[in-house]
């Protein structure tokens, strides 16, 4: 097979397309001929060194990639309910490597299928594990309830971009979101369900003394402190990324104790391996979403061969929306 193989860690030059000996399911795997890889900021932080010494991550030389879409190709020892030529999706289970090649194994469980479902593969790829994502993180960590407002940070990316869809889906009253200044002005082509966009450098103003019962934040950064002057009474703020780069930011304390606040965090990547059962039903309504036209992300698709180039363009801020691989 072929595969994108991160030689060392640093810059997005340390790829190189090399041919790997075809990997083979293990019990309780499946193996699956990929047509779309999608690039995330994980993966970014991952290939620079950023969480070299955490373990259960990748050391060069390894292929990244959580998750895939494609077709069943061989089915492990035990593996049940699949056939081959299957369409399917995954979630990131056991590791943050071998979706960046033209064959990928994913455990059975983190897999599921996309008959019937009339989801494009490239879609599936986009938006099936960030709108997953949000579903368990909104329900399980944030407990949304009906009736509730949501803001949304960083509104029209890709795991932001989930996010008022699921919310929707669960009952929420409204959402907004808010954007950088400078794209605010293409906000008003996006089909996805906000009641408004706004700047997030202008939030107080904007939101005129609107309060919201939980505020998505996969930023950081400064955005994150003036976040809590827009939280009700017993708001929840969910960390979900750090895409401002800002490692050494903080938080007041004092604020949260004294407004009723709490901030929570929740990572897809820790929390699937510990409940591989809810793979399966997250991805479902996932899908259950994105069928309904609660879901529209931009998708761009890039060869396999041009997965430095992805990179860049995540490093540089200029992707609205997810970049896909495909071998």
């Amino acid at each position: 097979m072929q595969a994108a193989v991160v030689t060392r860690f640093g810059e997005p030059g340390v790829f190189e397309l090399t041919e790997l000996p075809d990997p083979v399911p293990a019990p309780g795997q499946v193996a699956i001929d990929v047509s779309h890889a999608p690039v995330g900021l994980i993966d970014v932080y991952i290939r620079q060194g950023l969480y070299k010494d955490r373990d259960g991550l990748p050391r060069p030389p390894y292929v990244p990639g959580l998750e895939v879409a494609g077709t069943i190709r061989a089915l492990g020892e035990g593996v049940q309910g699949f056939r081959v030529g299957e369409p399917v999706v995954t979630l990131s289970g056991t590791g943050a490597e071998d979706g960046y090649a033209s064959i990928s194994v994913a455990d059975a469980v983190m897999t599921t299928s996309l008959d019937g479902t009339g989801v494009d593969p490239a879609l599936a790829a986009a938006a099936v594990p960030n709108a997953a994502t949000a579903y368990l993180a909104l329900t399980g960590q944030a407990h949304l309830q009906p009736g509730e407002w949501v803001l949304v940070h960083g509104a029209l990316g890709g795991l932001a971009s989930a996010f008022p869809g699921v919310a929707r889906a669960l009952g929420a009253a409204g959402v907004v979101g808010t954007v950088r200044r400078g794209t605010l002005a293409k906000a008003p082509a996006s089909t996805l369900p906000y009641d408004r966009i706004v700047a997030g450098e202008d939030l107080a103003e904007a939101l005129g003394g609107q309060r919201f019962d939980v505020v998505i934040d996969p930023v950081g950064g400064e955005l994150r402190t003036a976040s809590l002057q827009a939280m009700a009474p017993m708001g929840r703020m969910l960390l979900v990324g750090n895409g401002s780069g800002d490692w050494q930011h903080t938080l007041d304390t004092n604020t949260l104790w004294g407004g009723n606040l709490a901030v929570l965090g929740f990572s897809i990547g820790s929390y699937l391996p510990a409940h591989p059962e809810q793979a399966r039903p997250a991805a479902r309504f996932a899908l259950k979403v994105i069928g309904q036209g609660l879901i529209d992300i931009r998708t761009e698709t890039l060869p396999l061969a041009e997965a430095a180039e992805a990179h860049r363009r995540l490093e540089n801020g200029s992707v609205g929306g997810r970049i896909l691989l495909e071998p």
